[in-house]
């Protein structure tokens, strides 16, 4: 008697609402050391600043490098008890708590608290990373058609955004909370570790969600099929090199995916400066922090409309247009600091459209690459993704301290006696080498993602007629 899981068609009400909160609690794990890591290592730590170096470029230069295996990993293994995909969004979120917690924990003095931390983080980072690329890889999985996994990518963008704006109460209370607990040193590993306990429960909601999209073979009776198909699932060295090299749409999105988060991190980093020195009021960066990222959480929520209306491609291209041109006025008037707030703020708006699209559109890239090569590269193409965003985070340091150096910028200068040499450079980090990059993407994605809505379509049909 077969016991052959029936794949599920069409999405669940749980995934149309709550597709995302695993990313929700993913961001809010994460922002522990997208805000604090640099902190707990010079103020709590107190190692000296050499060091700090060091620590910080091994770890993110080791976890820019290991970005592209994860998804030829899943696409490559044999698929665990329930999915390919699936598996790893129970199988490995639980182990990131005890992980990340040692990240932030000083043990002793010298190289061998260094060491602990750099272990710590990478170790921590290739746990997660198996975790986000097969749930990010699920959305192909699950959305059978453009419209359905523009829904699950603009939900997604809803909840992780969100959490920037639930971490600006809760990050800070919580170590806080922690610091009284087990001492100011270690507060943040305390805090990461309940925000990693966080992250893994609600991954796992999102394994509830997923049951039954993926297909999964359950009987003696039906072993063969379930073997012939992980081996038309399973991919090669070449499988993968071909999956990117013979995809243009999905070159050209990884330019443009790199220039989404160039903006995102590069405001994140300057807007420190731009508040201190060009504002002169540094108070001003935490409503700033605030308003924005509710923009985001709106742009992530009006995105599937603005999708359904105008096409992914088409929206993403004329949103980044947009944000480009608020970035360029921004610059002109960048010492009218009220209108660059709201400016700025509409620019986040189109972040949070752009966070939402992407997903979505690498997904019809998945589809592309089946089509033309006839394999599967779901895991391997999201797990792409990862590449990008690891890859702007690596150039951000460099960007921030070129535009500081441009303006002889020195920590010895008082805020209010910034030149106007200064604040034009800090000005030129904050909007114009974001638009910039802006306007290369949209270029990328007119003359290189060819993809519409009725290909994908049709290259789906062809693809399930084969089978």
């Amino acid at each position: 008697m077969s016991n052959k899981q029936t794949k599920k068609t069409g999405l669940s009400k749980s995934l149309k609402m709550f597709y995302g909160v695993g990313d929700f609690g993913f961001t809010l794990m994460s922002n522990i050391e997208s805000y604090h890591f640099n902190f707990f290592l010079t103020n709590l730590a107190q190692f000296p600043l050499a060091m700090v170096t060091l620590i910080t470029t091994i770890a993110s230069t080791v976890d820019a490098v290991l970005s592209w295996m994860y998804g030829a990993i899943l696409n490559s293994v044999k698929p665990m008890k329930w999915g390919r995909y699936r598996s790893w969004l129970v199988a490995i979120p639980w182990l990131v708590p005890f992980l990340y917690a040692f990240q932030f924990i000083k043990l002793g003095d010298g190289w061998v608290s260094a060491i602990v931390i750099i272990i710590a983080a990478i170790a921590s980072h290739v746990a997660w990373n198996f975790a986000y690329v097969a749930n990010v890889s699920m959305i192909s999985v699950a959305g059978k058609t453009p419209e359905e996994r523009s829904q699950l990518s603009s939900t997604r963008a809803a909840w992780a955004n969100l959490s920037k704006v639930v971490f600006s109460y809760v990050g800070p209370g919580l170590a806080a909370v922690m610091a009284g607990l087990i001492g100011e040193v270690n507060q943040y590993g305390a805090a990461a570790f309940v925000l990693g306990c966080v992250m893994a429960v609600l991954y796992y909601a999102h394994f509830r969600m997923f049951d039954g999209y993926e297909e999964v073979q359950t009987s003696q009776e039906t072993a063969g099929k379930a073997e012939k198909k992980a081996a038309k699932d399973k991919t090669s060295g070449m499988d993968l090199i071909r999956a990117l090299l013979q995809n243009p749409p999905l070159i050209a999105l990884l330019v443009a995916d790199l220039a989404k988060f160039m903006f995102n991190f590069v405001l994140m980093g300057v807007a420190t400066y731009y508040f201190t020195y060009v504002a002169g009021n540094e108070g001003m960066l935490a409503p700033y922090i605030l308003v924005t990222n509710i923009f985001c959480v709106v742009g992530a929520y009006l995105s599937k409309a603005l999708s359904n209306k105008f096409t992914t491609r088409t929206t993403t291209i004329g949103v980044m247009a947009i944000q480009a041109v608020l970035l360029i006025v921004s610059y002109v008037f960048y010492n009218n600091v009220t209108l660059v707030i709201v400016l700025m703020s509409v620019a986040m708006f189109g972040y949070g459209i752009t966070y939402a699209c992407t997903p979505a559109l690498y997904g019809d890239t998945i589809v592309y690459s089946e089509w033309k090569t006839g394999k599967n590269a779901a895991g391997w193409i999201s797990g792409l993704q990862n590449v990008p965003l690891k890859v702007s985070i690596m150039t951000r340091g460099i960007i921030i301290n070129a535009c500081l150096a441009m303006g002889g910028f020195s920590a010895a200068i008082n805020a209010s006696e910034a030149s106007e040499g200064l604040k034009n450079a800090i000005s030129i980090g904050f909007m114009v080498i974001p638009a910039i990059a802006l306007i290369i993407a949209v270029l990328a994605l007119i003359f290189g993602f060819r993809l519409t809505k009725d290909k994908v379509n049709q290259y789906a049909a062809e693809i399930a007629s084969r089978s």
